[in-house]
């Protein structure tokens, strides 16, 4: 089976450059297929919000503002950054904004490599996660989980928590009986608690067991609404997962 491709953005504002690096992917990194090119932040920003992709490869400095400008337009990060820039000063920066890697140019083909090649491992985890909670989804098997907290230890069944929600470096875990019990763990922490159970991230800030879902809506952006009415953000790169999971229940 052919494995599916990584899809990208090209954002600089150079036509050379954006020329080189398509070839220096088709080339070298055949795994990853461009969907578009941007020559600037205004046009990059339009395309973000018209199509899916996986990674952008992102200029700094160019003529209507920087690459910095652009991810602060865009309101939910849900794709991962390789910066791609003349410029050394801004590594800093861009560790700030969870970049997965920061290329000079020239380009090197081999540090391009190595820069698609944490991507695509990246990728590869997230598909291992997905197989798992396909796997899992009808188990009904009485697992309990403890969390600590000022009060003391709480000791759940998993299959009565509905969710879990980021609060900076804590989580809250709402229950079926309206309890919510907050942890001093973040929610990735919080998600490895819960791999291998019927749990999926469908946000950066949300946890959610499926067993809860009643139904995906696609307007306002796409949401999970919950039994009880709540209403979950789906982040785009979440989207494809999610709808995966409701079809297996």
């Amino acid at each position: 089976m052919q494995k599916e491709k990584i899809r990208a953005l090209i954002v600089d504002d150079e036509k050379n450059a954006r020329f080189t690096l398509r070839e220096m992917l088709l080339r070298f990194c055949p795994e990853i297929e461009v969907l578009a090119e941007a020559d600037g932040v205004a046009t990059a920003y339009d395309l973000a919000t018209e199509i899916d992709f996986d990674v952008i490869f992102l200029d700094i400095q160019m003529m209507d503002g920087s690459g910095f400008d652009f991810l602060k337009q865009i309101k939910q990060i849900d794709f991962e950054v390789i910066f791609t820039t003349a410029y050394d000063q801004f590594a800093l920066k861009a560790i700030k904004f969870s970049a997965l890697d920061y290329l000079l140019k020239p380009l090197d083909a081999i540090e391009l490599q190595a820069a698609v090649a944490k991507l695509t491992k990246k990728k590869g985890a997230q598909s291992q996660q997905m197989n798992v909670l396909l796997n899992n989804l009808q188990d009904d098997e009485k697992q309990k989980l403890v969390l600590s907290t000022s009060e003391g230890m709480h000791i759940l069944q998993i299959k009565n928590i509905v969710r879990c929600e980021a609060d900076d470096y804590y989580t809250r875990f709402f229950l079926v009986d309206k309890r919510i019990i907050m942890v001093s763990k973040t929610l990735k922490d919080s998600e490895e608690l819960l791999l291998g159970h019927s749990f999926v991230r469908s946000h950066k800030s949300h946890l959610v067991n499926m067993d809860y879902v009643k139904k995906y809506v696609k307007s306002a952006g796409g949401y999970l609404e919950l039994r009880d009415g709540t209403q979950i953000p789906v982040s785009r790169r979440k989207k494809e997962l999610i709808l995966s999971l409701i079809q297996e229940i």
